[in-house]
């Protein structure tokens, strides 16, 4: 076995809550060998040489968190063919690098990937089931993320592996997002009150990420995955923050008549079509035993968790 056939080197796409979540969990993972498998993580170089202060801390911080090399990289600005070229010298490419990035990004960090026949990757899909969304939903965005899935099934030389996550928790508490605004006192139900939705904190999103890559077995390969910390309704999101808080709250429905209006009314608002997507209830939440956290024992946080931790309000 050749010295590159024996090393299983990592690269985490983006540094930003996700990355770091990865880099972490990664890190720590007990079945990751350090020297065999050390953890890069993609930045600008305009970051990396960066004289900010701020910067050359988070730069730090990466570095302290496991990082073994921070690598030049633009996934917006740079060519497939210079991605491909960065992507070759690594076995596993984590991409946490998605969220408002511009349309196509995706698609090119995918193609890149492929042509630089990185044996195993784990694209930006970090939330719904795209696959039951479908084509055409109310976020445009989201037939990107159909078509790199397109793209990976028609292939067969790079293993991948989707993780399916539903919503971020924190994003519950986006006062944007609708859902739970603590500011004001209000929580609504998106779609209605029994509307579902999978939501998972994304300090364990990093933990399913760590336990694919360090240990996939024969249930994470070519194949979407799905994870998620707690699937409730809208109704029990507000019991759980008005026992979590206390006091006076405000409720209130939106209907999906009401969000596919504003969605029409708003064809630029891009949270708006979030909350079309979300209240429509399709795609967006599982039964928690087909996740493979669950069937791998591991403690997620759920939602009575994530308040717990939270700060009482002013």
């Amino acid at each position: 076995m050749t010295t590159q056939q024996q090393r299983q080197p990592i690269l985490i796409v983006g540094a930003g809550e996700l990355g770091t979540s990865v880099l972490e969990a990664l890190a720590a993972h007990p079945k990751r060998d350090a020297a065999r498998s050390p953890i890069s993580v993609l930045l600008r170089k305009s970051t990396i040489e960066s004289a900010d202060p701020a910067k050359r801390a988070s730069n730090e911080r990466l570095r302290a968190l496991g990082a073994a090399e921070l690598v030049p990289g633009d996934v917006v600005g740079g060519s497939e063919e210079e991605l491909a070229n960065t992507f070759r010298r690594f076995h596993t490419v984590v991409v946490c690098a998605g969220m408002g990035l511009p349309a196509g990004t995706q698609l090119r960090i995918s193609r890149a990937a492929l042509a630089a026949g990185v044996p195993r990757l784990l694209p930006w899909q970090w939330g719904i089931d795209y696959d039951v969304v479908g084509f055409g939903s109310a976020q445009d965005l989201f037939d990107e993320q159909l078509s790199v899935r397109q793209l990976l099934r028609g292939q067969q030389a790079t293993d991948w592996v989707i993780v399916s996550v539903g919503l971020f928790m924190s994003f519950l508490f986006v006062p944007a997002f609708g859902a739970v605004d603590l500011g004001s006192r209000t929580v609504r139900g998106l779609g209605g009150w029994d509307t579902p939705v999978t939501t998972t904190a994304v300090r364990d999103i990093g933990r399913v990420a760590a336990e694919v890559v360090c240990d996939p077995r024969d249930d994470a390969h070519h194949r979407v995955v799905y994870a998620g910390g707690d699937t409730l309704t809208y109704g029990r999101v507000a019991d759980l923050v008005e026992k979590r808080f206390g006091g006076r709250w405000t409720r209130e429905e939106w209907p999906l008549d009401l969000l596919k209006k504003r969605s029409e009314e708003n064809p630029d608002d891009a949270m708006v079509k979030y909350q079309d997507v979300f209240g429509a209830g399709k795609g967006v939440a599982w039964d928690l035993a087909r996740t493979i956290n669950r069937q791998r024992g591991m403690r997620m946080q759920t939602v009575e968790d994530y308040l717990a931790e939270m700060k009482d309000l002013e």
